[in-house]
């Protein structure tokens, strides 16, 4: 019996490329395709995977939410996570989101096909130098309320602009911009979003 996969990537080259690749296995078959994080429940209920692919970076939703949506949704698909950005925060959030595997795009394709069958089997596969990085960095410093804000932020938008995107009052959004840049040990609200997002915790 074939493996089945969906794989979800925004970049229609890179998806077909992984598509070819594993198809090329004699043990794994794609049967879905999707270039955007909020049609992976749709995809999933269609076609029926043993194991999702996911990029972290998608339209719609991310890899992360599309993730926990997946596994609310179709608790049986195992989840690997397969991304060009290999940042730490995004490693433990992918974790907590239930995905079982973590590896980057340039993981040589017999590597690839391999942590697909580790997933499969109910273990636990993690790129070894994210791993380490990951364990270095730490845990977001941020609160729930400093991430949403300084999301909003990276659109460049007033603290005005920002309040009425996430119901907030113009106080409270300065207090959580201080709150996040303070604790980021940035200077400016772009320059936290930026240290915020190299590190995953955005």
């Amino acid at each position: 019996m074939s493996i089945r996969l969906l794989i979800a990537d925004d970049q229609a080259l890179v998806r077909g490329a992984l598509a070819a690749l594993l198809d090329l296995e004699p043990d794994l078959e794609v049967v879905s395709e999707v270039g955007r994080g909020d049609e992976v429940v749709a995809a999933a209920k269609a076609s029926t995977p043993d194991v999702a692919l996911l990029d972290v970076e998608m339209p719609g939703l991310d890899g992360i939410e599309a993730a926990a949506a997946l596994r609310g949704a179709v608790p049986g698909v195992r989840i690997l996570m397969v991304t060009t950005f290999g940042r730490p925060g995004y490693l433990r959030r992918a974790m907590e989101a239930g995905a079982a595997g973590f590896v980057v795009k340039d993981t040589p394709a017999a590597q690839l096909a391999d942590a697909v069958r580790r997933v499969h089997q109910g273990l636990r596969v993690v790129d070894p130098s994210l791993a380490a990085e990951t364990l270095v960095a730490g845990t977001s410093p941020l609160t729930g309320r400093e991430s949403d804000v300084l999301r909003a932020a990276r659109e460049g938008g007033t603290v005005a602009d920002i309040a009425k995107e996430l119901h907030l009052s113009e106080g409270t959004v300065r207090n959580h911009l201080s709150a996040a840049i303070g604790k980021t040990g940035a200077r400016t609200r772009a320059e936290a979003a930026r240290i915020a997002l190299d590190n995953g915790w955005l």
